[in-house]
């Protein structure tokens, strides 16, 4: 093997690595990598399909997706450019992606930018601040997939509270749905996934629009805000098949991690997406034109009770290195690659 191939195929394994990172629905993390010498292949994981929750796989597959964009973020920031075939195999509706390099390219700042934010990228499920977020940046990344983001008028946020209440009196009053929920969430979570306590608030917060009801109270502390200023978007695309699920994914990741760089906090919601019901409700709201896969909530975070930034430094990184060898020098860096991110 060449100096060349070896070099290639490292950043192949550290890109899948980099993707432990990427929201996934209760942070089930469903996806396996396969790492080849010229290629990394995506693979969907239904023993982490939330069966009850999300039998069609729609929540799986956008999962996944995030996870194959935070890969390509991660091969950017190392000085590849690669290229995605999407389900290249129609006879193995598991395979869901292969990324191949298509060769070297300049390094540069926005690259490495993306890149911090994919570490710096959190779910906050705390009420937001009174400054407004621009959501912009967000829709901007996300057309990018060609999918769109509609931002949804006061009536409308009065319609998700009433359809995001509706959804958990049916995921509470649902055995199969309850046991799914617990068996995802709560506890230290010591093996990494899940949604530990430690994402989930210490009591329900006040907001309009309700988040998931876990059913017990977390250790996250929230502070007494509201949620009035903040945006709640309906992420949209033109169609509902696994492909455009995928793609979803690949928009999420993107727009979230647009939000990160603009230091906007998302929250996404989805429980009203779960119930066919509230998915033709939300469909009616985008007049039609295309079909929901996801609501997110955006806003700035309260300085007074967000808490400290998550932060790349190190002392024992020389300033002087680029950003991804500090991320990789550091001790507390390496730790955070075996945990996992969630969003709901």
């Amino acid at each position: 093997m060449s100096t060349r191939e070896r070099t290639a195929r490292a950043a192949l394994a550290e890109a899948a690595v980099a993707a432990r990172h990427a929201p996934s629905v209760h942070n089930t993390q469903p996806w396996r990598w396969r790492v080849e010498p010229d290629a990394l292949d995506l693979f969907a994981v239904r023993d982490r399909q939330l069966l009850a929750g999300d039998p069609d796989g729609r929540l799986l597959t956008l999962s996944c997706g995030a996870a194959l964009h935070h890969a390509v973020v991660a091969l950017a920031a190392e000085g590849w450019t690669a290229a995605v075939s999407r389900l290249p195999d129609p006879a193995d509706a598991e395979h869901l992606a292969r990324v191949t390099l298509a060769g070297r390219t300049e390094v540069t700042g926005a690259a490495m930018r993306r890149f911090q934010a994919v570490r710096l990228r959190h779910t906050d499920r705390r009420p937001v601040s009174e400054v407004p977020a621009d959501p912009a940046p967000v829709a901007a990344a996300v057309a990018e997939y060609g999918i769109h983001l509609h931002v949804l008028t006061r009536d409308q946020v009065l319609d998700l509270a009433a359809a995001a209440s509706r959804a958990d009196r049916v995921e509470t009053g649902d055995d199969a749905q309850r046991a799914e929920l617990a068996s995802w969430t709560g506890g230290d979570r010591p093996g990494g996934t899940g949604v530990p306590d430690a994402a989930i608030p210490d009591r329900a917060p006040e907001t309009t629009v309700p988040g998931r009801d876990f059913a017990h109270a977390g250790t996250l502390a929230i502070g007494d805000g509201h949620d009035e200023a903040a945006v709640y978007a309906v992420l949209y695309g033109p169609g509902d098949e696994p492909a455009d699920w995928l793609r979803a994914g690949e928009a999420l990741s993107a727009g979230w991690l647009a939000a990160t760089e603009a230091g906007i906090a998302v929250l996404p919601y989805s429980s009203v997406v779960e119930l066919p019901a509230i998915r033709t409700a939300l469909r009616n709201v985008i007049s039609g034109v295309g079909y929901p896969y996801l609501v997110l909530r955006l806003g700035t975070a309260d300085p007074d009770a967000a808490g400290p930034p998550p932060t790349l430094g190190c002392p024992r990184a020389r300033p002087s290195r680029s950003l991804v060898d500090r991320m990789r020098a550091c001790p507390a860096w390496k730790r955070t690659l075996g945990r996992r991110r969630r969003w709901d």
